[in-house]
């Protein structure tokens, strides 16, 4: 392949755009192809950057269509489904409603760990404990720590100074 050589206004439009980006993918891509007008090999910014050299190329491709630094930029994505569907979110809502113990789980109130139980044996998908945590969060749930608190202690009228012997006057 022919060496990358930019024109003066096409490198000036890349290094205002260095400058001036807060993505950092369009950073990396952005100054790949400034190193690349500078005279350094596409094998040499790949391994810099840590791609392969067909991603240089690709990335030389992109801007060499329009010529707009802005081409760079990452295309719009959908990601992955949403592995929440309408039952799940119901069935959550009736767990949150009631107790394990009244579905046959043991404790007294609802863990993540026994709400993807739960969840799973519905439809058999497990969903990650980071996932429920934020849908919970949505939904306005705090967790809190369980808080032990202790029995009465059935001697303290004993232990204590203000049983009605105590505020008899000592004897002279």
């Amino acid at each position: 392949m022919t060496p990358f050589v930019l024109s003066r206004r096409d490198r000036a439009r890349l290094r205002r755009q260095l400058k001036h980006t807060q993505d950092a993918a369009l950073y990396r891509r952005t100054l790949a192809l400034v190193e690349l007008d500078q005279g350094k090999s596409i094998a040499a910014m790949a391994g810099t950057l840590g791609v392969s050299r067909q991603t240089v190329y690709n990335w030389i491709e992109t801007y060499n269509e329009s010529y707009d630094p802005l081409s760079l930029r990452d295309a719009a994505r959908s990601g992955r489904p949403s592995s929440w569907t309408p039952d799940l979110q119901e069935l959550l809502h009736v767990l949150l409603k009631e107790r394990p113990g009244q579905w046959g789980l043991p404790g007294t109130s609802w863990t993540v760990p026994l709400l993807r139980q739960q969840l799973a044996s519905w439809d058999g998908r497990w969903l990650s404990a980071d996932t429920l945590r934020r849908h919970l969060h949505r939904l306005g749930y705090v967790w809190k720590r369980t808080r032990y608190v202790l029995p009465p202690d059935p001697e303290l009228e004993k232990k204590n100074n203000h049983s009605p012997e105590a505020e008899k006057p000592a004897p002279a």
